[in-house]
Protein backbone atom coordinates (compact mmCIF):
# COMPACT_ATOMS: atom_id res chain seq x y z
CA UNK A 1 0.00 0.00 0.00
CA UNK A 2 1.22 3.48 -0.57
CA UNK A 3 1.04 6.62 1.61
CA UNK A 4 0.86 9.32 -0.94
CA UNK A 5 -0.59 8.56 -4.82
CA UNK A 6 -0.49 11.63 -6.84
CA UNK A 7 -2.75 11.96 -9.82
CA UNK A 8 -0.96 14.10 -12.63
CA UNK A 9 2.36 14.13 -13.66
CA UNK A 10 2.15 17.66 -14.76
CA UNK A 11 4.17 20.63 -13.18
CA UNK A 12 2.00 20.82 -10.08
CA UNK A 13 1.95 17.43 -9.44
CA UNK A 14 5.62 16.66 -10.07
CA UNK A 15 6.84 19.55 -7.68
CA UNK A 16 4.88 17.65 -5.01
CA UNK A 17 6.13 14.72 -5.65
CA UNK A 18 9.72 16.63 -5.48
CA UNK A 19 9.36 17.67 -1.84
CA UNK A 20 6.81 15.20 -0.68
CA UNK A 21 10.41 13.29 -1.15
CA UNK A 22 12.22 15.20 1.44
CA UNK A 23 10.00 12.93 3.78
CA UNK A 24 10.11 9.12 4.20
CA UNK A 25 7.36 6.98 2.74
CA UNK A 26 6.25 5.08 0.09
CA UNK A 27 5.24 7.33 -2.92
CA UNK A 28 3.62 7.30 -6.08
CA UNK A 29 2.76 9.31 -9.68
CA UNK A 30 0.21 8.06 -11.42
CA UNK A 31 -0.65 9.29 -15.03
CA UNK A 32 -2.70 8.82 -17.84
CA UNK A 33 -0.39 9.21 -20.62
CA UNK A 34 3.22 7.91 -21.76
CA UNK A 35 5.16 10.82 -19.99
CA UNK A 36 5.69 13.20 -17.60
CA UNK A 37 4.40 17.36 -18.82
CA UNK A 38 1.72 16.17 -21.60
CA UNK A 39 -1.33 18.15 -20.19
CA UNK A 40 -1.56 21.72 -19.51
CA UNK A 41 2.22 21.92 -18.35
CA UNK A 42 3.48 21.47 -21.64
CA UNK A 43 1.40 24.56 -23.70
CA UNK A 44 1.63 27.49 -22.14
CA UNK A 45 3.61 30.85 -21.73
CA UNK A 46 6.41 29.92 -20.21
CA UNK A 47 6.50 32.90 -17.70
CA UNK A 48 6.82 33.32 -14.38
CA UNK A 49 4.58 36.55 -13.09
CA UNK A 50 5.41 38.84 -10.35
CA UNK A 51 2.40 38.60 -8.89
CA UNK A 52 0.60 41.99 -8.89
CA UNK A 53 -2.86 41.30 -11.07
CA UNK A 54 -3.96 38.68 -9.11
CA UNK A 55 -6.63 39.26 -6.48
CA UNK A 56 -5.38 40.40 -3.25
CA UNK A 57 -5.94 37.85 -0.49
CA UNK A 58 -6.56 34.95 -2.89
CA UNK A 59 -4.70 31.92 -3.17
CA UNK A 60 -3.63 32.85 -6.60
CA UNK A 61 -2.23 35.58 -5.11
CA UNK A 62 -0.25 34.14 -1.92
CA UNK A 63 1.18 31.00 -4.55
CA UNK A 64 2.14 33.27 -6.79
CA UNK A 65 4.38 35.34 -5.03
CA UNK A 66 5.62 32.31 -2.87
CA UNK A 67 6.81 30.32 -6.23
CA UNK A 68 8.06 33.58 -7.98
CA UNK A 69 10.91 33.71 -5.29
CA UNK A 70 11.20 29.93 -5.40
CA UNK A 71 11.97 29.97 -8.87
CA UNK A 72 15.79 31.41 -9.22
CA UNK A 73 16.99 28.84 -6.18
CA UNK A 74 15.17 25.46 -7.56
CA UNK A 75 16.74 26.98 -11.35
CA UNK A 76 19.94 26.36 -9.81
CA UNK A 77 19.21 22.98 -7.46
CA UNK A 78 17.58 21.11 -10.07
CA UNK A 79 19.45 22.72 -13.41
CA UNK A 80 16.77 23.72 -15.28
CA UNK A 81 16.58 26.78 -17.64
CA UNK A 82 14.89 30.37 -15.91
CA UNK A 83 15.98 34.00 -16.32
CA UNK A 84 14.56 36.98 -14.37
CA UNK A 85 13.83 39.34 -17.38
CA UNK A 86 11.50 41.44 -15.38
CA UNK A 87 7.60 42.40 -17.29
CA UNK A 88 6.15 45.55 -18.74
CA UNK A 89 1.87 45.49 -19.28
CA UNK A 90 1.05 48.49 -21.70
CA UNK A 91 -1.30 50.98 -21.41
CA UNK A 92 -1.99 52.18 -25.11
CA UNK A 93 -3.60 55.18 -24.32
CA UNK A 94 -4.20 57.75 -21.57
CA UNK A 95 -7.17 56.19 -20.36
CA UNK A 96 -5.51 53.14 -19.48
CA UNK A 97 -3.26 54.31 -17.06
CA UNK A 98 -5.54 54.02 -13.95
CA UNK A 99 -5.81 50.68 -14.94
CA UNK A 100 -1.63 50.35 -14.77
CA UNK A 101 -1.91 52.17 -11.20
CA UNK A 102 -4.98 49.88 -10.16
CA UNK A 103 -2.60 46.46 -11.21
CA UNK A 104 0.52 48.61 -9.43
CA UNK A 105 -1.41 48.78 -6.16
CA UNK A 106 -2.91 45.61 -5.75
CA UNK A 107 1.12 44.23 -6.26
CA UNK A 108 1.83 46.06 -3.67
CA UNK A 109 -0.80 45.22 -1.50
CA UNK A 110 0.27 41.33 -2.64
CA UNK A 111 3.85 42.26 -1.54
CA UNK A 112 5.39 42.26 -4.68
CA UNK A 113 8.40 44.35 -5.23
CA UNK A 114 10.06 46.75 -7.55
CA UNK A 115 7.15 48.09 -9.16
CA UNK A 116 6.87 51.04 -11.30
CA UNK A 117 4.69 52.86 -13.44
CA UNK A 118 7.32 54.38 -17.02
CA UNK A 119 6.67 56.52 -19.03
CA UNK A 120 6.77 55.95 -22.68
CA UNK A 121 10.60 57.28 -23.24
CA UNK A 122 11.55 55.46 -19.94
CA UNK A 123 9.18 52.30 -21.84
CA UNK A 124 11.31 52.76 -24.78
CA UNK A 125 14.51 52.23 -22.83
CA UNK A 126 13.23 49.44 -21.57
CA UNK A 127 12.14 47.97 -24.79
CA UNK A 128 13.30 49.49 -27.98
CA UNK A 129 10.92 47.21 -30.13
CA UNK A 130 7.97 48.64 -28.51
CA UNK A 131 5.73 51.02 -31.34
CA UNK A 132 4.26 54.51 -31.28
CA UNK A 133 1.44 53.76 -29.59
CA UNK A 134 2.51 52.47 -25.94
CA UNK A 135 1.85 55.46 -23.48
CA UNK A 136 3.07 54.25 -19.90
CA UNK A 137 3.74 50.86 -18.86
CA UNK A 138 3.88 48.81 -15.21
CA UNK A 139 7.30 47.49 -14.91
CA UNK A 140 7.40 44.62 -12.58
CA UNK A 141 11.73 43.39 -12.12
CA UNK A 142 10.77 39.98 -10.84
CA UNK A 143 8.90 38.38 -13.53
CA UNK A 144 11.23 35.82 -15.32
CA UNK A 145 10.58 32.85 -18.07
CA UNK A 146 11.37 29.49 -17.57
CA UNK A 147 10.85 25.86 -19.58
CA UNK A 148 8.09 24.32 -18.66
CA UNK A 149 9.11 21.41 -19.69
CA UNK A 150 12.66 21.46 -18.10
CA UNK A 151 11.49 22.53 -14.62
CA UNK A 152 8.84 19.56 -14.29
CA UNK A 153 11.10 16.94 -15.95
CA UNK A 154 13.71 18.29 -13.06
CA UNK A 155 10.91 18.03 -10.61
CA UNK A 156 10.03 14.59 -11.83
CA UNK A 157 13.40 13.22 -12.41
CA UNK A 158 14.43 14.48 -9.00
CA UNK A 159 11.43 12.92 -7.07
CA UNK A 160 12.23 9.38 -8.89
CA UNK A 161 15.72 9.09 -7.83
CA UNK A 162 14.75 10.26 -4.12
CA UNK A 163 12.63 7.61 -4.46
CA UNK A 164 9.21 8.22 -5.93
CA UNK A 165 7.34 5.80 -8.18
CA UNK A 166 6.17 6.81 -11.67
CA UNK A 167 3.48 4.58 -13.02
CA UNK A 168 2.29 6.12 -17.07
CA UNK A 169 -0.42 5.13 -19.21
CA UNK A 170 -2.35 4.52 -15.76
CA UNK A 171 -5.87 6.42 -16.22
CA UNK A 172 -7.93 6.69 -12.81
CA UNK A 173 -11.38 5.74 -13.06
CA UNK A 174 -12.53 5.29 -9.61
CA UNK A 175 -11.83 6.19 -5.86
CA UNK A 176 -13.62 4.75 -3.50
CA UNK A 177 -12.83 4.45 0.43
CA UNK A 178 -12.12 1.86 2.32
CA UNK A 179 -9.71 0.40 5.35
CA UNK A 180 -6.72 -1.48 5.25
CA UNK A 181 -5.93 -4.75 6.92
CA UNK A 182 -5.37 -2.81 10.21
CA UNK A 183 -8.79 -0.94 9.69
CA UNK A 184 -7.22 2.21 9.23
CA UNK A 185 -8.92 4.25 6.72
CA UNK A 186 -7.95 4.43 2.80
CA UNK A 187 -8.25 4.90 -0.70
CA UNK A 188 -8.75 2.79 -3.42
CA UNK A 189 -7.63 3.82 -6.90
CA UNK A 190 -9.18 1.89 -9.77
CA UNK A 191 -7.06 1.55 -13.14
CA UNK A 192 -7.08 -0.46 -16.14
CA UNK A 193 -4.24 -2.22 -14.69
CA UNK A 194 -6.20 -2.97 -11.33
CA UNK A 195 -7.03 -1.74 -7.82
CA UNK A 196 -4.18 -0.45 -5.73
CA UNK A 197 -4.82 1.02 -1.51
CA UNK A 198 -3.01 4.73 -0.55
CA UNK A 199 -3.82 6.52 2.80
CA UNK A 200 -3.88 9.55 0.72
CA UNK A 201 -4.75 10.70 -2.35
CA UNK A 202 -3.04 14.07 -4.61
CA UNK A 203 -5.32 15.82 -6.95
CA UNK A 204 -3.23 17.32 -9.34
CA UNK A 205 -5.05 15.82 -12.79
CA UNK A 206 -5.03 19.45 -14.55
CA UNK A 207 -8.23 20.21 -16.66
CA UNK A 208 -9.58 16.72 -15.10
CA UNK A 209 -9.35 17.37 -11.72
CA UNK A 210 -12.88 17.96 -11.30
CA UNK A 211 -13.83 14.25 -12.71
CA UNK A 212 -12.01 13.10 -9.53
CA UNK A 213 -12.83 15.72 -6.87
CA UNK A 214 -16.53 14.87 -8.30
CA UNK A 215 -15.98 11.43 -7.55
CA UNK A 216 -15.29 11.85 -3.69
CA UNK A 217 -17.32 14.92 -2.51
CA UNK A 218 -20.83 15.89 -2.69
CA UNK A 219 -19.41 19.76 -3.08
CA UNK A 220 -19.26 19.48 -6.83
CA UNK A 221 -16.57 22.24 -9.32
CA UNK A 222 -16.52 22.58 -12.71
CA UNK A 223 -13.37 22.54 -14.35
CA UNK A 224 -13.81 24.88 -17.81
CA UNK A 225 -10.87 24.43 -20.44
CA UNK A 226 -9.92 27.48 -21.67
CA UNK A 227 -8.14 27.27 -24.81
CA UNK A 228 -4.93 29.62 -25.61
CA UNK A 229 -3.36 29.77 -28.95
CA UNK A 230 -0.15 30.46 -29.56
CA UNK A 231 2.51 31.22 -32.22
CA UNK A 232 6.41 30.77 -31.63
CA UNK A 233 8.80 32.13 -33.92
CA UNK A 234 12.49 31.66 -34.86
CA UNK A 235 15.44 31.81 -32.51
CA UNK A 236 16.70 34.46 -35.13
CA UNK A 237 13.97 36.52 -33.71
CA UNK A 238 16.38 36.46 -30.21
CA UNK A 239 16.49 39.88 -29.00
CA UNK A 240 13.54 41.11 -30.61
CA UNK A 241 12.16 41.71 -27.32
CA UNK A 242 13.52 42.05 -24.12
CA UNK A 243 10.68 41.73 -21.39
CA UNK A 244 7.52 39.66 -20.97
CA UNK A 245 5.26 42.30 -22.40
CA UNK A 246 1.66 42.44 -21.92
CA UNK A 247 -1.00 44.76 -22.37
CA UNK A 248 -3.40 46.02 -20.03
CA UNK A 249 -5.55 43.02 -19.11
CA UNK A 250 -9.62 41.94 -20.03
CA UNK A 251 -12.28 40.00 -19.12
CA UNK A 252 -10.59 36.69 -20.08
CA UNK A 253 -7.26 37.08 -18.06
CA UNK A 254 -3.70 38.87 -18.87
CA UNK A 255 -4.35 39.48 -22.81
CA UNK A 256 -1.91 38.53 -25.76
CA UNK A 257 1.72 38.62 -24.46
CA UNK A 258 4.87 38.50 -26.94
CA UNK A 259 8.11 37.47 -24.13
CA UNK A 260 11.46 36.07 -25.04
CA UNK A 261 11.67 32.33 -24.30
CA UNK A 262 14.30 30.76 -22.61
CA UNK A 263 15.80 28.85 -25.82
CA UNK A 264 15.80 32.51 -27.45
CA UNK A 265 12.77 32.19 -29.34
CA UNK A 266 9.98 34.62 -29.21
CA UNK A 267 6.30 33.72 -28.14
CA UNK A 268 2.80 35.23 -29.08
CA UNK A 269 -0.20 34.65 -27.62
CA UNK A 270 -2.23 33.29 -26.41
CA UNK A 271 -6.02 34.01 -26.94
CA UNK A 272 -8.61 32.81 -24.86
CA UNK A 273 -12.00 30.94 -25.56
CA UNK A 274 -13.50 29.03 -23.08
CA UNK A 275 -14.59 25.49 -24.57
CA UNK A 276 -16.32 22.40 -23.66
CA UNK A 277 -13.82 19.90 -24.92
CA UNK A 278 -11.13 18.66 -21.98
CA UNK A 279 -8.95 17.52 -25.43
CA UNK A 280 -9.66 20.92 -27.37
CA UNK A 281 -6.00 21.57 -28.43
CA UNK A 282 -6.75 22.26 -31.96
CA UNK A 283 -5.79 25.80 -33.22
CA UNK A 284 -7.63 28.18 -35.50
CA UNK A 285 -6.97 30.61 -37.84
CA UNK A 286 -9.69 33.05 -36.26
CA UNK A 287 -7.60 32.92 -33.13
CA UNK A 288 -3.83 33.07 -35.25
CA UNK A 289 -5.27 36.65 -36.66
CA UNK A 290 -6.76 38.02 -33.11
CA UNK A 291 -3.05 37.68 -32.03
CA UNK A 292 -1.64 39.15 -35.02
CA UNK A 293 -3.77 42.26 -34.57
CA UNK A 294 -3.71 42.44 -30.51
CA UNK A 295 0.03 41.91 -30.60
CA UNK A 296 0.31 44.84 -33.56
CA UNK A 297 -1.02 47.07 -31.01
CA UNK A 298 2.20 47.20 -29.20
CA UNK A 299 5.07 46.60 -31.65
CA UNK A 300 5.15 48.27 -35.19
CA UNK A 301 7.12 45.79 -37.02
CA UNK A 302 6.82 42.75 -34.94
CA UNK A 303 8.40 39.65 -37.26
CA UNK A 304 5.59 37.29 -37.81
CA UNK A 305 7.03 35.84 -40.83
CA UNK A 306 9.17 34.45 -38.56
CA UNK A 307 6.57 31.66 -36.83
CA UNK A 308 7.99 28.12 -36.94
CA UNK A 309 4.70 26.34 -35.27
CA UNK A 310 1.39 27.26 -33.78
CA UNK A 311 -0.10 25.69 -30.91
CA UNK A 312 -2.92 25.88 -28.11
CA UNK A 313 -3.03 24.80 -24.59
CA UNK A 314 -5.74 24.73 -22.11
CA UNK A 315 -5.92 26.33 -18.63
CA UNK A 316 -7.46 24.58 -16.24
CA UNK A 317 -10.34 27.44 -15.24
CA UNK A 318 -12.74 26.99 -12.71
CA UNK A 319 -15.89 29.64 -12.08
CA UNK A 320 -14.65 30.46 -8.63
CA UNK A 321 -11.55 31.80 -10.83
CA UNK A 322 -9.24 30.70 -7.81
CA UNK A 323 -6.94 27.75 -6.67
CA UNK A 324 -8.93 24.80 -5.24
CA UNK A 325 -6.28 23.17 -2.86
CA UNK A 326 -6.52 21.41 0.47
CA UNK A 327 -8.05 18.43 1.73
CA UNK A 328 -11.65 18.14 0.78
CA UNK A 329 -13.51 18.61 3.89
CA UNK A 330 -16.04 15.58 3.10
CA UNK A 331 -13.09 13.37 1.65
CA UNK A 332 -10.63 12.98 4.49
CA UNK A 333 -6.84 12.49 3.04
CA UNK A 334 -8.06 13.66 -0.51
CA UNK A 335 -6.41 16.67 -1.04
CA UNK A 336 -7.04 18.90 -4.20
CA UNK A 337 -5.11 20.84 -6.53
CA UNK A 338 -7.22 21.83 -8.50
CA UNK A 339 -7.83 24.61 -11.33
CA UNK A 340 -4.16 25.33 -11.45
CA UNK A 341 -4.70 28.24 -13.98
CA UNK A 342 -2.31 30.90 -14.94
CA UNK A 343 -0.39 31.55 -13.00
CA UNK A 344 -0.18 28.16 -12.24
CA UNK A 345 3.24 27.40 -13.68
CA UNK A 346 4.50 30.26 -11.26
CA UNK A 347 3.02 29.03 -8.25
CA UNK A 348 3.41 25.08 -8.84
CA UNK A 349 5.98 24.83 -6.54
CA UNK A 350 5.15 27.20 -3.63
CA UNK A 351 1.50 24.61 -4.00
CA UNK A 352 4.23 21.63 -4.20
CA UNK A 353 5.74 22.37 -1.12
CA UNK A 354 2.73 23.16 1.31
CA UNK A 355 0.51 20.08 -0.20
CA UNK A 356 3.50 18.20 0.67
CA UNK A 357 4.04 19.52 4.20
CA UNK A 358 0.08 19.16 5.03
CA UNK A 359 0.53 15.30 3.56
CA UNK A 360 3.71 15.05 6.17
CA UNK A 361 1.98 16.54 9.00
CA UNK A 362 -1.56 14.05 8.65
CA UNK A 363 0.32 11.13 7.83
CA UNK A 364 3.06 11.70 10.44
CA UNK A 365 5.99 11.41 8.17
CA UNK A 366 9.74 11.83 9.12
CA UNK A 367 11.81 13.33 7.18
CA UNK A 368 14.32 11.43 4.63
CA UNK A 369 17.57 10.90 5.89
CA UNK A 370 19.14 10.00 2.42
CA UNK A 371 16.96 12.76 0.36
CA UNK A 372 19.34 14.39 -2.54
CA UNK A 373 18.15 18.00 -3.46
CA UNK A 374 20.23 18.40 -6.28
CA UNK A 375 19.62 17.11 -9.70
CA UNK A 376 22.42 17.74 -12.62
CA UNK A 377 20.79 18.36 -15.89
CA UNK A 378 22.10 17.02 -19.33
CA UNK A 379 25.38 18.35 -20.50
CA UNK A 380 25.23 21.01 -23.13
CA UNK A 381 28.08 20.90 -25.45
CA UNK A 382 27.67 24.08 -26.77
CA UNK A 383 27.54 25.97 -23.79
CA UNK A 384 31.07 23.89 -22.59
CA UNK A 385 34.07 25.90 -23.24
CA UNK A 386 36.82 24.54 -25.63
CA UNK A 387 38.54 22.40 -23.04
CA UNK A 388 35.50 20.38 -21.22
CA UNK A 389 34.11 20.39 -25.31
CA UNK A 390 36.34 18.19 -26.26
CA UNK A 391 37.30 15.85 -23.40
CA UNK A 392 33.65 15.18 -23.64
CA UNK A 393 34.32 14.35 -27.30
CA UNK A 394 36.89 12.08 -26.37
CA UNK A 395 35.05 10.60 -23.76
CA UNK A 396 31.40 10.41 -25.76
CA UNK A 397 31.97 10.78 -29.82
CA UNK A 398 28.16 10.66 -30.07
CA UNK A 399 28.17 14.22 -28.77
CA UNK A 400 30.08 15.22 -32.07
CA UNK A 401 27.32 14.01 -34.47
CA UNK A 402 24.71 16.14 -35.44
CA UNK A 403 21.05 15.27 -35.33
CA UNK A 404 18.94 17.89 -35.23
CA UNK A 405 20.71 20.51 -37.55
CA UNK A 406 17.97 23.32 -36.53
CA UNK A 407 18.99 22.93 -32.78
CA UNK A 408 22.05 21.58 -33.19
CA UNK A 409 21.18 18.81 -31.17
CA UNK A 410 23.90 15.92 -30.91
CA UNK A 411 23.23 11.81 -30.80
CA UNK A 412 24.58 11.81 -27.26
CA UNK A 413 22.39 14.60 -25.71
CA UNK A 414 19.24 12.24 -27.77
CA UNK A 415 21.11 8.79 -25.77
CA UNK A 416 21.14 10.37 -22.59
CA UNK A 417 17.54 11.93 -22.68
CA UNK A 418 16.28 8.25 -23.62
CA UNK A 419 18.67 6.98 -20.50
CA UNK A 420 17.83 9.69 -17.89
CA UNK A 421 16.07 8.47 -14.89
CA UNK A 422 12.11 8.45 -16.91
CA UNK A 423 13.58 8.30 -20.06
CA UNK A 424 11.87 9.75 -23.30
CA UNK A 425 10.26 7.07 -24.84
CA UNK A 426 8.69 8.74 -27.92
CA UNK A 427 9.50 12.18 -30.58
CA UNK A 428 7.59 14.72 -28.35
CA UNK A 429 9.51 12.89 -24.78
CA UNK A 430 12.71 13.71 -26.88
CA UNK A 431 11.50 16.92 -27.61
CA UNK A 432 10.62 17.76 -24.20
CA UNK A 433 13.90 16.88 -22.73
CA UNK A 434 16.81 17.76 -25.24
CA UNK A 435 14.83 19.86 -28.43
CA UNK A 436 15.08 17.91 -30.91
CA UNK A 437 12.64 18.74 -33.62
CA UNK A 438 11.49 21.97 -32.02
CA UNK A 439 13.56 24.35 -34.46
CA UNK A 440 12.97 25.65 -37.81
CA UNK A 441 12.30 22.68 -39.83
CA UNK A 442 10.39 20.95 -36.93
CA UNK A 443 11.60 17.60 -36.82
CA UNK A 444 11.11 17.46 -40.45
CA UNK A 445 15.12 16.07 -40.94
CA UNK A 446 15.88 14.61 -37.58
CA UNK A 447 12.63 13.36 -37.44
CA UNK A 448 13.70 9.69 -39.02
CA UNK A 449 16.88 9.37 -37.55
CA UNK A 450 15.06 10.30 -34.25
CA UNK A 451 13.14 7.54 -34.53
CA UNK A 452 16.03 4.99 -35.12
CA UNK A 453 18.09 6.57 -31.92
CA UNK A 454 14.60 5.42 -29.77
CA UNK A 455 14.16 2.20 -31.44
CA UNK A 456 17.91 1.16 -31.12
CA UNK A 457 17.24 2.28 -27.31
CA UNK A 458 14.47 0.43 -26.59
CA UNK A 459 15.01 -2.37 -28.29
CA UNK A 460 12.19 -2.13 -30.46
CA UNK A 461 10.96 -1.78 -34.03
CA UNK A 462 10.94 1.67 -35.78
CA UNK A 463 7.40 1.46 -36.70
CA UNK A 464 6.56 0.99 -32.81
CA UNK A 465 7.73 4.62 -32.25
CA UNK A 466 5.47 7.00 -31.31
CA UNK A 467 5.11 10.54 -31.62
CA UNK A 468 3.60 11.01 -28.41
CA UNK A 469 2.68 7.80 -26.50
CA UNK A 470 -1.01 5.51 -27.24
CA UNK A 471 -1.75 5.51 -30.95
CA UNK A 472 0.03 8.35 -32.20
CA UNK A 473 2.55 6.01 -34.16
CA UNK A 474 4.61 7.68 -36.73
CA UNK A 475 4.58 4.60 -39.38
CA UNK A 476 1.20 3.23 -40.16
CA UNK A 477 2.24 1.47 -43.10
CA UNK A 478 4.48 -0.24 -45.48
CA UNK A 479 4.25 0.67 -49.32
CA UNK A 480 6.31 -2.28 -49.70
CA UNK A 481 8.04 -4.81 -48.34
CA UNK A 482 11.43 -4.20 -46.69
CA UNK A 483 14.61 -5.20 -48.50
Amino acid sequence: MYDVIIIGAGVTGCATARFLSRYSGKFCVMERSEDVCTGTSKANSAIIHAGFDAAHGSLMAKYNLMGCRMYPELAKELDFAYKNNGSLVLALSEEDIPKLEALMENGIKNGVEGLEIVDGRRLRELEPSIGHVPVAALYAPSAGIVCPFGATIAFAENAFTNGVEFRFNEEVKGLTRSEDENGEPCWIVQTPEGAVRTRAVVNAAGVYADVLHNMVSADKIRIIPRRGDYLLLDRRTGGYVRHTVFQVPGKFGKGVLVSPTVHGNTIVGPTAEDIDDKEGVDTTSEGFEDLMEKAGLAFDDLPLREVITSFAGLRAHEARHDFILGEVADAPNFFDCAGIESPGLTAAPAIGKETADLLAGKLSLALNPDFEGRRKGLPDPKSLPLEELAALLKEKPEYGRIVCRCEQISEGEIRDAINRPLGAKSLDGVKRRVRAGMGRCQGGFCSPRLMDILAEEWGVDAADITKAGGRSKVIVGLVKDRI
